[in-house]
């Protein structure tokens, strides 16, 4: 099976090596953590009044959690690390129970964002020559930027069109070649039991790859659209707090997800007590951004429950892989997407 790389060194790099990357990236996170309202309080507090106080990865479990609590009651501008001119661009949660949490970005971090997603998707096999079409919600939410800047910055041709309206989705993917969707594993299904009703034969698409995400769904659910469409579907996982998408992602192998550990430190904890967990072990997911200077973010408890895969991937890709998500700690409950 071909293997392609967004960034060689980086994807293959030593775990040494790694650890040595994140413990400098951790100091410039913890500097910009540090000019933020709430990190200022909240982490002499915890005995870290400078960058120097952490030395190595073991210091990190000095630094305390944060919270999607902490995220609220910092809103609006409590975890910004920059000033308001160098913000470019925010993304918010939708609020709908008491206050939203919002994530800043600078143009650095804009494009770094852009890279991690480049990586995921060559990671699949995706090269300039495919035609993307992103059929995620554009906005607030980061899954339709997220990707699409993504899709730019290796080369694809992006139609940018946006959720719904299945007969211009059919028309789009035949129209114009469509050879790679992102897209709802439930719109999927519903774009497959669609295709005879508007005359659409599978010989009349181009469909290679289908990114899946934004809403659970079983490993059934990825077999049957592979199935329906002649596809290779794929897995990824994200969260606005961590950018969105691009944190982690199946490469062609689809036997779990890299998670990109020189842009997120990755912790599994017990959820009960906050004790790591053993790779293999199922726990809940912690990320600390390494890469972002607007919003910087310590020990983020995701909530989401999952576990390390302890082998190494066939790709040669040394970051660990995620199993696909479990469940979460919350009990959330999630009706039609």
């Amino acid at each position: 099976m071909d293997v392609h790389f967004w960034n060689r060194d980086l994807e293959t790099i030593d775990r040494a090596a790694l650890a040595d990357l994140q413990v400098r990236r951790l100091k410039e996170t913890l500097a910009a953590a540090l000019r933020t309202g709430h990190y200022s309080r909240r982490l002499p507090r915890a005995g870290i009044r400078s960058p120097d106080d952490v030395r190595s990865l073991a210091d990190l479990a000095r630094i305390p959690f944060t919270t999607k609590d902490d995220l609220r009651q910092s809103y609006p501008r409590g975890l910004l690390a920059v000033d308001m001119s160098e913000v470019v661009r925010l993304h918010t949660s939708s609020g709908t129970t008491g206050k939203p949490t919002v994530i800043y970005h600078t143009r650095r971090d804009i494009e770094n964002w852009a890279d991690l997603v480049a990586r995921c998707i060559v990671a699949t096999g995706a090269r300039p020559g495919d035609v993307f079409q992103n059929m995620m919600s554009y906005g607030l939410f980061t899954g339709g930027l997220g990707l699409h800047y993504g899709a730019e910055r290796v080369g694809l041709t992006v139609i940018p069109v946006g959720g719904g309206n299945t007969k211009r989705q059919l028309q789009l993917m035949r129209d114009f070649r469509t050879t790679v969707l992102h897209v709802t594993p439930s719109y999927l299904l519903h774009i497959s039991s669609k295709l005879k009703e508007e005359g659409v034969a599978l010989a009349d698409l181009a469909l290679r790859k289908a990114y899946i995400g934004a809403e659970p769904h079983s490993e059934n659910t990825r077999l049957k659209l592979q199935d329906l469409l002649r596809i290779d579907a794929y897995n990824s996982y994200g969260l606005s707090e961590m950018n969105g998408p691009g944190v982690a992602f199946e490469c062609v192998y689809k036997d779990g997800m890299h998670a990109w550990e020189d842009a997120f430190i990755l912790e599994i904890i017990n959820p009960a007590t906050g004790e790591p967990v053993p790779d293999g072990e199922e726990g809940e997911l912690v990320f600390t951004t390494l890469q972002r200077t607007a919003t910087p973010l310590l020990r983020y408890r995701t909530r989401d429950l999952a576990r390390v895969y302890p082998e190494p991937c066939r790709c040669g890709r040394t970051h660990r892989r995620l199993s696909r998500i479990t469940g979460r700690t919350d009990d959330m409950l999630i009706i039609n997407g």
